[in-house]
């Protein structure tokens, strides 16, 4: 295996060499059909420091999501599911560094821990709860000495095989006549009452391994919670830190997928002719439309990245405008994902519709975008709210 030792500041083709992300896509189809967790290039990913990129370039001035949102775009383009499985504990030092870049040093102890090598998921998407972040199925309930008990479901835990701190969340409920609070939490792998299941198979994103984690009256200490925030929507730090960092990462990773498909299918029209008309399909007018919508809307989502990454690092102050922003960029990077991949297809001739192909694999992975906070329903009802206000009833 070859080590790579880049410095704190390295860029995206410093943690991601060429020969480096040619293995990756060499790997990818070889996870997707066995449904098993990348494994080695988990392994190639720490060795580089991918995975600590920031810790030492952290969001604010020196550009850390920025840097986080093009080395995903990059690494996606050749290996989808590994992206969006680090993209998780990407997460959790993004929104760490993101609150330390606004006055709030409560999740510096992320950083410091992902500089020693701990890796973080995430344990909140619930079965059925569709408020997300603002409410919990989860119940904690106070347990003597100032600890607290979690037991819940929690779905869709990428990088089940290696995480060591699982961040969770749940509802404790008011007491005397107090308000509900939902309480945040790390806890450590083997923690017990933790139980991860094996039931991992999905259409695409396999080789995420995000397998259903149940905590069964799981033992959290005071001092390892580290937000209690109000139920329901507010303006908590922490809230927009996650979701913030949540959606920038999670659409560089489909814009990653589109960026691929779209080369896939420029190959395959330079590479074709046609019998009948006697030129090569590239001069086709109608599939060069094809083509070329399909690139105007990476195009289009390409730009709103950039301009909620350049924000997020310049602490712009877009105040109630940031959630549609977030939530249209998602939406838009995803349905920029499913356009490209859905034309790499249609131009790529009877042979690329093989289960083996890697167009047919994008198509899939890029499928798995619509289930991720949020949807596409979701989004268009907090672009709406933004506009027109709450409904009425």
């Amino acid at each position: 295996m070859t080590t790579y030792t880049p410095d704190a500041a390295a860029t995206s083709d410093q943690l991601l060499p060429d020969e480096l992300l040619q293995r990756f896509r060499g790997r990818a189809a070889g996870y997707d059909a066995e449904n098993s967790f990348f494994t080695e290039d988990f392994a190639d990913l720490q060795d580089t420091g991918y995975l600590r990129m920031l810790a030492h370039t952290r969001p604010g001035a020196s550009g850390g999501m920025q840097h986080a949102a093009s080395a995903q775009r990059r690494l996606a383009a050749a290996a989808p599911a590994t992206a969006l499985g680090v993209n998780m504990h990407l997460i959790w030092t993004a929104v760490a560094g993101i609150l330390a870049d606004r006055g709030d040093d409560s999740l510096l102890f992320v950083l410091e821990e992902a500089l020693q090598g701990e890796i973080f998921a995430f344990g909140v998407s619930e079965p059925g709860n569709d408020a997300v972040l603002f409410d919990s199925l989860t119940r904690v309930e106070p347990l003597d000495g100032g600890a607290y008990s979690y037991t819940g479901t929690k779905v869709f835990t990428s990088l089940s095989p290696v995480w060591t701190r699982l961040g969770i969340f749940g509802k404790l409920a008011g007491h005397d006549g107090g308000d509900d609070a939902i309480l945040h939490a790390f806890v450590p792998r083997g923690t017990p009452g933790v139980e991860i299941l094996q039931d991992w198979n999905p259409l695409g994103m396999r080789a995420t391994q995000s397998n259903t984690t149940r905590l069964a009256d799981v033992r959290v200490p005071a001092d390892a919670v580290f937000r209690r925030v109000p139920v329901g929507p507010n303006r908590e730090p922490l809230i927009f830190a996650i979701f913030s960092a949540f959606e920038t990462l999670i659409a560089s990773v489909y814009l990653g997928i589109a960026d691929r498909a779209l080369e896939l299918a420029a190959q395959a029209l330079t590479g074709r002719s046609s019998h009948v008309a006697g030129r090569p399909l590239s001069d086709d007018p109608v599939l060069r439309n094809l083509l070329a919508g399909a690139a105007m809307r990476r195009t289009g989502a390409e730009a709103e990245l950039r301009g909620v990454v350049h924000d997020l690092d310049n602490r712009t102050d877009a105040g109630p405008d940031w959630f549609p922003r977030l939530v249209t960029l998602k939406t838009h990077a995803v349905q920029a994902a499913g356009e490209a991949t859905a034309a790499a297809l249609h131009v790529g001739g009877g042979s690329g519709f093989s289960a083996t192909s890697e167009v047919v694999r994008l198509h899939r992975d890029a499928l798995a975008g619509q289930f991720h906070p949020s949807t596409e329903e979701s989004a268009r009802s907090t672009v709406a709210t933004g506009l027109l206000g709450p409904p009425s009833s």
